[in-house]
């Protein structure tokens, strides 16, 4: 299916509104208390470790421990990413070196 220009003009159109106002609304919402509201803060507080637990349950979901290689480059990688999220605090880092040590396993040591 091919979009016209109008037609793809518009999506982007849509699109942006919204995501501006995703971006605009806590500052509508909130700035006239000043007080940010104890359920977002909790949420602030409660949603980001959640969402990464979920993330680890979702990566690691189809490992076979009982075909090869057995979960070595998966366990090696969360090592990884725990080494250095333990050195360095920094969860980008951990992130990005897990990956780079997962895929770099996967594509040139268990193949």
């Amino acid at each position: 299916m091919t979009l016209s220009v109008g037609e793809s003009a518009m999506i982007i159109l849509v699109i942006s509104a919204v995501t501006f106002g995703l971006r605009a609304a806590p500052f509508l919402l909130f700035s006239r208390s000043g007080r940010i509201p104890k359920v977002i803060v909790y949420l602030g507080n409660v949603l980001p470790p959640a969402v990464m637990g979920m993330l680890i349950i979702y990566c690691l979901k189809n490992i076979r421990l009982v075909q090869n290689p057995y979960g070595i480059p998966e366990l090696i990688a969360v090592t990884a990413v725990i080494g250095l999220h333990l050195w360095r605090r920094n969860n980008l880092l951990s992130i990005i070196g897990g990956t780079a040590v997962y895929m770099f396993l996967v594509q040139f040591v268990f193949v």
